[in-house]
């Protein structure tokens, strides 16, 4: 059997379907916004520990009023939505509730963190002392999700930024293909695939990059370098492709 699979190289060549593709592609969007969100918490956590110690719990929370801040200020219409800010406030607001409201992880907060009555023993005396000093590290984890869901529907309302840098880029490059062809240029393979390559990853670093800041920064910042970046190597991809297909 083993002699037979090393002779046909087909019984190895397994491809993927449309759907197959596409559920991996889900699947790896959801592994990479789940570890900026792991990392998020992880950062604040240390922070509140060695960085910013005074500032406690009120950083996690004027990251959020920040982030709420920018959106007010600076976002007034969207392809995505016509009232950003509504947009964004109702997705956080339901991601709270899904995450912590539907199963019942702050009525399990409340009750673990309500003093106990004078001689109370019994195990929710025991929770209530093993639940202080982890307490503001818990609500600041759920204030940094918070944040991390504005976060994720800014850069929902900011895609289109992306898919319009990208058009122009494609046109680019296009005319810079066909440049090339008429002319007689050099094609370089190296540079295509080069290019080809980067783009999806810097792609994903926009979310990741902006999603795990653990600081409040304008989202200008982070999305028009990406795109500028992201338009250029699906500029030079277009551009490097092959003269005749």
């Amino acid at each position: 059997m083993v002699a037979e699979a090393t002779a046909d190289p087909r019984r190895r060549d397994v491809r993927q379907g449309l759907i197959s593709r596409f559920l991996t592609t889900l699947a790896q969007g959801v592994k990479w916004l789940l570890l900026s969100l792991v990392f998020s918490i992880l950062t604040e956590w240390v922070g509140m520990a060695f960085w910013w110690p005074e500032q406690g719990l009120d950083h996690s929370r004027d990251m959020l009023a920040a982030e709420i801040g920018f959106l007010q200020a600076d976002f007034g219409r969207s392809l995505v939505s016509s009232d950003p800010a509504q947009f964004t406030k109702t997705f956080a607001d339901r991601t709270y509730y899904v995450l912590f409201e539907f199963t019942r992880i702050t009525d399990f907060i409340e009750w673990i963190g309500r003093a106990p009555a004078p001689g109370e023993s019994g195990l929710r005396s025991r929770l209530y002392a093993a639940f202080q000093p982890v307490a503001e590290y818990v609500l600041a984890a759920m204030q940094v999700t918070q944040v991390f869901s504005v976060r994720l529907a800014v850069l929902a309302l900011a895609m289109p930024v992306f898919v319009m840098f990208t058009l122009v880029a494609i046109v680019d490059g296009l005319v810079k293909r066909d440049l090339r062809r008429w002319g007689g240029g050099r094609e370089s393979s190296f540079v295509y695939h080069w290019a080809k390559r980067s783009a999806l990853p810097l792609l994903v670093l926009t979310w990741v990059i902006y999603l795990a800041l653990p600081f409040s920064l304008h989202p200008s910042f982070v999305v028009l370098p990406f795109a500028t970046l992201f338009a250029l190597s699906v500029a030079v991809t277009a551009s490097t492709f092959k003269k005749y297909l």
